[in-house]
């Protein structure tokens, strides 16, 4: 369970095929604290350690992940937002993310507005139901209010602060982003199709 709130951004050391999917090494400030089995949120999708040293902890993507998720689009040296998961001493601060990425979007727009910047995203049309103005979503891991949404498109405001302390500022139109619909919302659009189906 993670919160959304990114603690640092990761460079990919290595990408290194095997068997069903793919090894990432991961170089972060807190690798020689982390412990094999711990959960991490990677660009939102969330990963066990296998293994680490004191600068570099490495996590193994499957096939599904890499099919579902833009971990497959990763290129060595380049950087992931991450974070440790959720223990009951700390603060909520964005909302309640599972590290299961639901799709991927694509980034349609960057436009500035004063100093912030509003990212637009279009993302399949069959998740539409999940997107609710000012609700939050998770996007590269990254909790985020939703501003703004119209058919199968979105748009959030990133403040400068967050532009900065993630990987969004390497992101381009074009790039493929991993949503998480909030955890709540799908719930409540599942329990009420069920009922439609009765």
């Amino acid at each position: 369970m993670f919160t959304g709130i990114v603690s640092e951004i990761g460079d990919v050391t290595e990408i290194k095929k095997i068997k069903g999917g793919q090894e990432l090494s991961i170089k972060c400030s807190f690798a020689d604290d982390v412990h094999v089995d711990e959960s991490i949120a990677i660009n939102g999708v969330c990963h066990t350690v296998v293994s680490h040293t004191d600068e570099v902890f490495k996590v193994q993507s499957v096939e599904e992940t890499l099919r579902k998720t833009n971990l497959g689009d990763l290129t060595e040296g380049g950087p992931v937002n991450l974070e440790r998961s959720l223990t009951l001493d700390k603060a909520v601060e964005g909302h309640i993310v599972q590290g299961h990425v639901d799709t991927t979007g694509t980034i349609k727009k960057i436009d500035q507005d004063g100093a912030d910047l509003l990212i637009t995203i279009g993302f399949p049309e069959e998740h539409k139901d999940y997107i609710v103005g000012r609700g939050s979503i998770s996007i590269d891991g990254i909790s985020l209010t939703i501003a703004r949404n119209e058919g199968n498109e979105f748009t959030v405001a990133i403040i400068p602060y967050t532009w900065d302390e993630t990987n969004l500022h390497s992101k381009k139109v074009g790039d493929r982003l991993n949503l998480e619909f909030d955890i709540f919302g799908k719930y409540i659009v599942q329990y009420l199709r069920n009922r439609e189906g009765k």
